[in-house]
């Protein structure tokens, strides 16, 4: 993630909003919908509302002088995606594949505007987990919070805006905790959550315990911002997760005995990594075009992944284990198939496409659907 640290050359308006949030406030979150037009902040909007017209997210264009598909083919228009490398996002483009357009891939059911997930930087959107069909958990300002799809209610996990520390006694566990942590990074899986902080804060909380089980920082270094997390499980069955820093590192961290297990290092900040399902090989990406394909066990690079023009901010595993894709700020998903890439193409070839609007900064492929989203 490269604007933590000052590198601001070509950042438009809206990025240098972002930038200011992240040095300047600790309560100036970014707001996605700023330049939208405004709505009943707590009203819901229900498929049956939607049969009868209502906007999905309650926006009453009928007041306005536009409608919502003038205003979105406008801000397609007018948006100006942040490049690290200039025109990348031009350039992509002329060698992908268009997004297909026009097919049902999921049909609406709630809208809810009772709770509101913030996010402090731009670049780090890996905020919001969906852990079953009906829980999600989220950040929303300060709070670590737990919506139910079915009840409609929310509950708050942890509150970051006071004093945090650990309720257990583990080796290495920083008893003294932390005050007022900003949030950047945040995982949920096999009832572990983690938040990771903008100063390499690591907070980790079992949802079936009371209390806070570990804190502790997981780099020192003033460059040393939480990008993003993964949880996973050994084979054992012994739970981990890995944490990817601004500081090159990755640190693999072993919740069976509360401590960090493997240090990676690599030559550029490290913005996301994906294990694959069967656990051998990661997925990394970063301040970098080229991201890596990486020995989960060793760190050592398997492949390089090369195609992308800018930075890459996602990453995600097919659960087949064969082909994995990665989200860049060249504003294009690519799809590299391991049996491709090795055994075909001695080229290192990938397939690409290009969404609209925006920066891939978060990426997931549904099991049993073929679908990426």
């Amino acid at each position: 993630m490269s604007l933590y640290d000052g590198e601001l050359t070509g950042v438009y308006p809206e990025e240098n909003e972002d930038h200011h949030a992240v040095q300047m406030a600790e309560s100036d979150y970014e707001d996605d919908d700023s330049d939208q037009p405004t709505c009943k902040e707590t009203e819901d909007t229900t498929a049956m509302d939607v049969k009868k017209g209502k906007d999905i997210q309650g926006i009453s264009w009928e007041t306005m002088n536009t409608t919502r598909d003038r205003h979105r083919q406008a801000r397609l228009q007018q948006y100006a995606n942040f490049e690290n490398i200039p025109n990348s996002g031009r350039t992509a483009e002329k060698d992908c594949t268009p997004a297909k357009k026009g097919q049902l891939y999921y049909e609406f059911q709630h809208n809810t505007r009772s709770v509101k997930s913030t996010i402090l930087h731009f670049q780090l959107r890996n905020l919001v987990w969906a852990t079953t069909r009906h829980d999600v958990y989220l950040m929303s300002y300060y709070s670590v919070l737990h919506w139910s799809a079915l009840t409609r209610e929310k509950q708050e996990i942890i509150d970051l805006q006071g004093h945090v520390a650990p309720c257990e006694k583990h080796h290495g566990n920083f008893s003294e905790g932390f005050s007022r942590t900003q949030v950047s990074a945040l995982a949920v899986k096999n009832n572990l959550l983690v938040t990771g902080g903008f100063h390499g804060e690591i907070i980790c909380k079992f949802l079936d315990r009371q209390g806070i089980s570990y804190c502790c920082k997981s780099t020192h270094d003033d460059n040393g911002i939480t990008n993003s997390l993964e949880i996973y499980e050994k084979p054992s069955g012994s739970l981990h997760f890995l944490a990817s820093n601004n500081d090159c590192g990755v640190r693999d961290f072993d919740m069976e005995k509360f401590q960090i297990c493997n240090n990676f290092r690599f030559a550029w900040p490290v913005n996301h990594t994906s294990l694959s399902p069967d656990g051998k090989l990661a997925v990394m990406v970063g301040d970098s075009p080229d991201g890596l394909l990486v020995d989960a066990n060793s760190g050592k690079a398997v492949h390089d992944l090369r195609g992308h023009l800018d930075f890459s901010f996602a990453s995600s595993w097919n659960p087949d284990g064969r082909t994995f894709a990665t989200g860049n700020q060249d504003k294009t998903c690519r799809v590299n198939s391991l049996h491709i890439r090795w055994e075909v193409h001695g080229d290192g070839r990938t397939c690409g496409f290009h969404p609209h609007l925006r920066c891939r900064e978060w990426i997931q492929q549904e099991t049993g659907s073929g679908f990426l989203w």
